[in-house]
């Protein structure tokens, strides 16, 4: 998995006063836990941007005061007027202890569904999986070719190598529904066929007259 780097600084004093005197020079006050000991950090608001703001999952180098600890996101919180980053959970992580992430999902190939006329729907953008930071991959590739009209992909169907899904087996990824020009199509192709076939009888029934009056004659 890519990693990005980003600097902090341990915090002198923790509080709301405190949090919020940092929060007035754009800086976030964030926490590192899961090793030896918490670790209060402020971190420039700007450096943070880069990890936020984006659809892909990071491990991040975290770089305190020197001192270099990797590290995933675990908790965001926002403000809810501005929307600016107001405090930030970090979990420190290890080469020889699994991880839990939610890794995105990538989708390769054309279903069939969607060649018939349907349309791919992704329910869900990332899933949640535990493995060894070594085996932890940028995204989940899931195949959609053999997907027809009507179908879907369930976390029960894939496999991964060196990956644990968390998720439930019938959590659905991602689905094939049927649009309403799609639908519009297939009624005409009926209502064609049922013509076709109501021709054909005529056509039998004039010749099965015009033989029985020879047969008269």
């Amino acid at each position: 998995m890519k990693s990005i780097e980003i600097k902090g600084e341990l915090r002198k004093s923790t509080g709301k006063k405190d949090s919020k005197s940092l929060r007035n020079e754009e800086k976030v006050p964030c926490v590192l836990y899961g090793g030896k000991e918490n670790m209060h950090i402020a971190v420039l608001e700007k450096e943070l941007k880069k990890l936020v703001f984006t659809p892909n999952v990071y491990i991040v180098d975290l770089d305190i005061n020197g001192n270099k600890h990797k590290a995933i996101m675990k908790d965001l919180q926002f403000h809810p007027v501005t929307d600016r980053v107001i405090h930030i959970d970090f979990l420190e992580i290890f080469e020889d202890k699994e991880v839990v992430i939610s890794i995105p999902v990538e989708i390769q190939g054309l279903a069939e569904g969607v060649q018939a006329g349907g349309k791919l729907q992704l329910i869900n953008r990332k899933l949640k999986v535990k493995a060894l930071l070594k085996d932890l991959p940028d995204t989940l590739e899931i195949n959609v070719e053999k997907v027809a009209l009507g179908k879907n992909v369930k976390v029960g169907e894939l496999d991964f190598d060196n990956l644990e899904l968390l998720d439930g087996g019938n959590t659905v990824i991602a689905t094939v529904k049927l649009t309403r020009a799609a639908k519009g199509m297939s009624e005409d192709e009926e209502e064609g066929e049922g013509e076709g076939e109501g021709e054909g009888e005529g056509e039998g029934a004039e010749e099965t007259t015009e033989e029985s009056s020879k047969t008269k004659e």
